[in-house]
C-alpha cells in the first residue's frame, strides 16, 4: 500500500463532492486518485479545487475508475440504484469499499451483495450508517451496553427535514430517511426489528401534494423492545435528529442540545442546523477517517453488508406497512457466516 491511500470515490454530487473535499482536506493517510461521475463536468468541478488535480483521473465509467493508477480503495457516494454493480465490481478487484447508505435499496439485491462478499471469506464493506460515528450517538450505545438504566423498553426517535427534494416519495420517508433510524435502532439495542406499523397523520400544508409527510413509523424487536419514529421532511424550519431510550432504571437522550445559541441585540436563539451534512460533519469526518486508518491496517471494521441488508428489508416491510395500513413482519433471510462459500 502506498503512503497515502489512493480512493477512488464514485458519485460527484451533494454527497460525493463533500467526501472529496473530506478525503482531501480533513481525513489523514488518503488522497484522491480518481472520481467517477455520470456527469464529467460535475466530476472535474468536484475535483478542481484540489492540489495536485494531475493526479487524479475523472471518468464517467466506474470501472475505469476503479482500474485508475493509484486506486486502493473505493468510496461509493453515487446513487442507491448503482450501488450494486459498483460493489460487486469493487468485490471483484479485491478493493475495500465505504459505501454510503442505502447499501443496495431492494433486499434482494443487498443479499446477492452479502453473499458475494460471503464467498470471498473475508470483509471488504463498510456500509455509511453515519451515526454510528457520531459523538452523542456513542455515548448513548456506551450507556446501554453498560446496563446502568437496566434493560431499554422503548426508543423515541425524531427525523426532521427543512424540505425534501422534489423526487421524493411517500415511501422515501422510510426507506431513505428513517433507514438511520432503523440501522441506529439495531445497534443501539442489539436487536433486529421484526415488524412495522406506520401511522399517518394528515399531511403538513408544507408537503407538496400526494406526499404523506409527516408519517409515525413504530418498529417491533426481536427482545420485545418498541422503537417509534416520527419523520417529517417538510418541517420548514429545521434538521433535527433526537433520540431518547427509555429503560427500566432511568432514561437518556440526545439530540436536542446539539447546536448553537448566539445572543445579540437584545435577545437570544438557538440555531438549528439546516443539513444533515451539517448536523453530523463530525460523525461524517470520524467515519471516513475510521475506514481509512482500518484499510491501511488491512482491516474492515463498521457496519457490514448484513447492516445494509437488514435495513433494506426492514425499510420494505415499512413500505408495505404505509400502502397497507396494517401491522407487517419483516421478513429476514438466514444470516450467512463470513465464511461460508457456495
Amino acid at each position: 500500500m502506498s503512503e497515502l491511500l489512493g480512493v477512488a470515490v464514485l458519485g460527484a454530487g451533494h454527497m460525493g463532492a463533500d467526501h472529496i473535499r473530506r478525503v482531501d482536506q480533513v481525513v489523514s493517510g488518503a488522497r484522491v486518485a480518481a472520481v467517477a461521475d455520470p456527469d464529467a463536468e460535475r466530476a472535474k468541478e468536484a475535483v478542481g479545487g484540489i492540489g495536485g488535480t494531475g493526479r487524479i483521473t475523472v471518468h464517467t465509467d466506474v470501472e475505469a475508475a476503479l482500474d485508475a493508477p493509484g486506486v486502493e480503495a473505493v468510496l461509493i457516494a453515487s446513487p442507491g440504484e448503482a450501488h450494486e454493480e459498483a460493489l460487486l465490481a469493487a468485490f471483484a478487484r479485491g478493493l475495500p469499499v465505504l459505501c454510503e447508505k442505502p447499501m443496495v435499496p431492494d433486499s434482494a439485491g443487498a443479499l446477492r451483495v452479502v453473499e458475494a462478499e460471503a464467498r470471498l471469506g473475508r470483509r471488504l464493506a463498510q456500509i455509511g450508517f453515519m451515526r454510528r460515528y457520531d459523538a452523542e450517538y456513542r455515548q448513548l450505545k456506551s450507556l446501554l451496553d453498560g446496563g446502568r438504566l437496566g434493560r431499554p423498553l422503548m426508543l423515541h426517535c425524531v427525523h426532521r427535514n427543512v424540505s425534501s427534494p422534489p423526487h421524493f416519495t411517500s415511501a422515501m420517508l422510510i426507506n431513505s430517511s428513517v433507514s438511520h433510524e432503523i440501522d441506529a435502532a439495531r445497534w443501539l439495542l442489539g436487536q433486529e426489528l421484526s415488524a412495522v406499523t406506520v401511522l399517518r397523520p394528515r399531511p403538513s400544508a408544507g408537503a407538496p401534494e400526494g406526499l404523506l409527510d409527516p408519517q409515525l413509523v413504530l418498529f417491533e424487536t426481536e427482545g420485545g423492545a418498541v422503537v417509534d419514529v416520527e419523520v417529517f421532511v417538510n418541517c420548514g424550519f429545521g434538521y433535527e435528529v433526537r433520540c431518547e431510550a427509555v429503560c427500566e432504571a432511568g432514561s437518556a437522550r440526545i439530540g436536542a442540545a446539539h447546536t448553537m445559541m448566539v445572543t445579540a441585540a437584545g435577545g437570544a436563539r438557538e440555531e438549528v442546523p439546516q443539513d444533515y451534512l451539517v448536523r453530523f460533519a463530525d460523525a461524517y469526518d470520524r467515519e471516513v477517517q475510521s475506514w481509512v486508518d482500518a484499510t491501511r491496517r488491512g482491516l474492515v471494521t463498521g457496519p457490514g453488508t448484513w447492516d445494509g441488508y437488514a435495513a433494506a428489508a426492514v425499510a420494505e416491510a415499512g413500505v408495505r406497512a404505509l400502502d397497507t395500513g396494517v401491522r407487517t413482519p419483516v421478513d429476514m433471510a438466514p444470516r450467512p457466516s463470513l465464511h461460508d462459500r457456495a
